[in-house]
């Protein structure tokens, strides 16, 4: 029996490797996004920077495991046997859990993921033992206080922080507007130093004062003087910050960078708990339970309650793969994207689409506003507003926002959380650091009218992330525990199994999303517009415009193939699917004319204003080319969906002449516009394997006519034999017809408008 728990701490090890990759790749939006968003330097110094303090802080880390050991549950009512399923049952939940947030691309808290499985597991262990045992109660199981407080402090972060970065950056904005460079003489040695001084605050407080490596005698000496030395600190960095301006150097990117060293090193110190806290408990605990001689279900774990003591090499291992995992983690990049588009000063395609509650927040915000307009007084709003003025804002090329912000962000971020610990309220990094950038951005009027549905609505799913991870956590911790427990060592092999082949797959089916996403950034230029210097856009453009054209054309034929096939045959859940499909294109419709309308607007004005017409006049082509077939798949599937009578024979065999013709000149179609050969000849003259243009445009006409013959051959069929066929299917051909000229017409409008766009 030792010998299986001796096997189960080395998978718990195994585990908490996989851990420190996924939690780390998952937490990287803590300390990067600032940074990042910024474009303050290259991204591999930002992630150089930020694996500095990565490892710095898990070698100097506090070792703060006791939340592991007896935060949540009283160790000394269980028995070794339960303690392993509790902790067996922590680390195959946390493992899948932040693994999915990350293939998602959500930023979670791993806090919150650790105390809600650990309460999930003690919960029904809780269950059982009371249940077996009416002289306990669940006081005597679960450190219900302790619990309560860390779910009441990470939750109330959120609220907090958003309101205090609305207020402190809308404050800095008005000092320092968004072109700051001339004001910088009078402020900017303030404030660096405040800046520098609450960062250097943030990292000895929250740090290294509770560090096992810092002298007894310097955390004392600290905390008795603290006022006194935060004040030396300020004035010499203030006066630091004033010189280094003198000298031409950019104080906000020394600010960033020192910035995200802090907070990498803060949360390498105090959230490795998170990821190692479990297998070490685990490991102090057989440790004990060997020690003991006993059984493993009756040596109770009491031991559990004496302080954490941590070896070194332990520290420095998981810091080395933490930074190992930061360097090379695709899924901390994603996470990190998410957090800087929520909070991007321009207008860009917006990951998220509108939700209900969006809707009324922006409708409700919009009528404060206008109150508020009639409140101010005009020449006060003028002058709020001439500080707002973003069409001054300087960024590097390709930033989602300034460095003030960034700078603020960050500082911001450090404080609260700063707060919180003197309070003794527990703090998610992820919840404050994300919920600040969200309120400089709302601050800085980052969300505008256009896409404020589309933030908002992204806020609101990352924390209903949040919520459902702890929902998550608590089920599935409570229900893996309650297997192992019941089931013993046998189910507890499957468990292992069945986790293990879950982390391969998704890493492998990872691999190959990323593998057709980088393929697909070849395929489609725009997704690296702001790599891109002004004289490669149009040809950026034209590249990306013909294949978005013809994976519109594509899809729109293969959705009136699929549905004149499903209303010959009678197939109700294809016409479903294609509805859905539908409403998935119009989606990416939506997203891609707004990703081409940003590089319109970064071609010279010359060239912009020639081809901005045609422009729009094939988008709108394309849209309703998406339109119509909806108002061809809807009454289908309506149709069919109500048990109406079906088309008669001649009626399919007619319909599938019409799909096979119309689907035809859509492939001719795309044959135009994919041509490679434009061989010049004698004369000036081009060959070309693709359809004339001309050609095209007028066989389209002609079957148009044909179309119109056909609809006309059609009513008379009505009122010559109107009992032969019944009203509903008569109708439904009818629309049919009609939408499919209007289709023809709309494939026209979409040529013509491409031919004149792109030549």
């Amino acid at each position: 029996m030792s010998v299986f728990y001796l096997l189960m701490i080395i998978f718990l090890f195994s585990l908490a490797i996989v851990d420190l990759w996924v939690g780390v790749s998952n937490d990287a939006v803590n300390f990067l996004n600032s940074a990042v968003g910024s474009r303050v330097t290259t991204l591999r110094r930002i992630i150089l920077v930020a694996a500095i303090g990565v490892f710095v802080g898990a070698a100097v880390s506090n070792g703060m495991m006791d939340i592991a050991r007896h935060g949540i549950f009283r160790p000394e009512h269980f028995s070794f046997e339960e303690i392993m399923c509790i902790f067996m049952a922590v680390m195959l939940t946390d493992v899948i859990l932040l693994d999915v947030f990350n293939s998602l691309g959500m930023p979670t808290s791993t806090t919150v993921s650790l105390v809600f499985e650990l309460l999930g597991g003690t919960f029904c262990l809780a269950c059982i033992k009371v249940s077996n045992d009416p002289a306990l109660a669940f006081s005597d199981l679960l450190n219900t206080e302790k619990a309560l407080q860390v779910i009441l402090g990470i939750f109330l972060s959120v609220g907090i922080a958003f309101v205090v970065g609305t207020i402190v950056q809308w404050l800095t904005r008005l000092i320092f507007t968004f072109h700051y460079t001339p004001r910088l003489r009078w402020f900017i040695g303030l404030f660096g130093g405040l800046s520098i001084t609450a960062i250097l605050y943030f990292v000895l407080v929250k740090t290294m004062a509770k560090s096992p490596y810092m002298p007894a005698e310097a955390n004392q000496w600290i905390a008795d003087n603290t006022t006194l030395l935060m004040l030396g600190i300020f004035a010499g960095c203030t006066l630091l910050m004033q010189l280094l301006y003198w000298l031409r150097v950019n104080v906000f990117k020394i600010i960033i960078l020192f910035g995200t060293f802090a907070l990498a090193l803060a949360f390498a110190s105090n959230d490795l708990v998170n990821f190692v806290g479990v297998p070490l408990a685990a490991l102090s605990s057989y440790q004990d339970f060997i020690a003991s001689g006993a059984g493993a279900s009756e040596h109770m774990m009491g031991a559990l309650n004496a302080p954490a003591s941590t070896s070194p090499l332990f520290l420095i291992g998981a810091g080395a793969i933490m930074v190992t995992a930061l360097l090379c983690s695709k899924k901390a990049q994603n996470v990190v994207q998410t957090s800087v588009n929520l909070s991007r000063q321009a207008e860009g395609e917006e990951m998220f689409g509108g939700s209900r509650v969006a809707k009324s927040l922006v409708r409700g915000a919009n009528r404060i506003n206008a109150a508020l307009q009639v409140i101010l007084p005009p020449k006060v709003r003028r002058w709020i507003d001439s500080r707002f003025n973003k069409d001054e804002a300087i960024m590097a090329d390709g930033a989602a926002f300034d460095l003030i912000r960034a700078s603020v962000n960050l500082v911001l971020a450090g404080l609260l959380i700063i707060m919180g610990t003197s309070l003794k309220l527990p703090l998610s990094t992820t919840y404050v650091t994300f919920i600040v950038a969200m309120g400089t951005s709302l601050a800085d009027r980052a969300w505008t009218r256009e896409s404020a549905v589309y933030r908002i609505t992204g806020v609101l799913s990352v924390i209903g992330g949040w919520f459902l991870t702890a929902a998550v956590a608590f089920l599935a911790a409570m229900l893996v525990c309650l297997l192992c427990h019941s089931g013993g060592i046998a189910l507890m092999l499957i468990l292992i199994l069945v986790v293990s082949t879950v982390l391969i797959v998704t890493n492998v089916q990872a691999r190959r999303k990323a593998k057709a996403e980088a393929m697909q950034d070849k395929s489609m230029p725009l997704d690296n517009l702001d790599k891109l210097a002004p004289a490669e856009v149009w040809d950026a453009l034209q590249a990306h415009h013909a294949k978005a054209s013809i994976q519109l054309l594509q899809q729109t034929r293969t959705r009136y193939w699929d549905t004149c096939c499903a209303m010959e045959t009678e197939d109700l859940r294809a016409l479903r699917r294609v509805c859905k499909d539908l409403d998935d294109m119009q989606q990416w419709k939506r997203r891609n004319r707004s990703r081409e309308l940003m590089a319109m607007r970064r071609l010279p004005v010359s060239l912009s204003l020639e081809k901005n017409t045609w422009f729009h006049l094939g988008s709108n082509a394309g849209e309703q080319m998406l339109y119509g077939m909806k108002r061809i798949a809807v009454p289908c599937c309506e149709h069919l969906d109500s048990g109406f009578s079906p088309l008669p024979e001649d009626l399919r065999q007619e319909l599938h002449l019409i799909a096979q013709e119309t689907t035809g000149y859509y492939d001719q179609a795309v044959e135009y516009i994919q041509d490679p050969l434009r061989l010049p000849l004698q004369g000036g003259e081009t060959e070309s394997s693709a359809p004339s243009y001309e050609v095209l445009l007028q066989d389209i006409e002609a079957f148009k006519l044909r179309l119109s013959a056909l609809r006309k051959k059609h009513l008379d069929r009505l009122t010559t034999n109107s009992a032969a066929l019944p009203q509903q299917t008569a109708l439904l051909y009818l629309n049919v017809l009609q939408e499919t000229q209007q289709l023809l017409s709309e494939l026209r409008h979409f040529l013509r408008a491409y031919h004149h766009f792109a030549e």
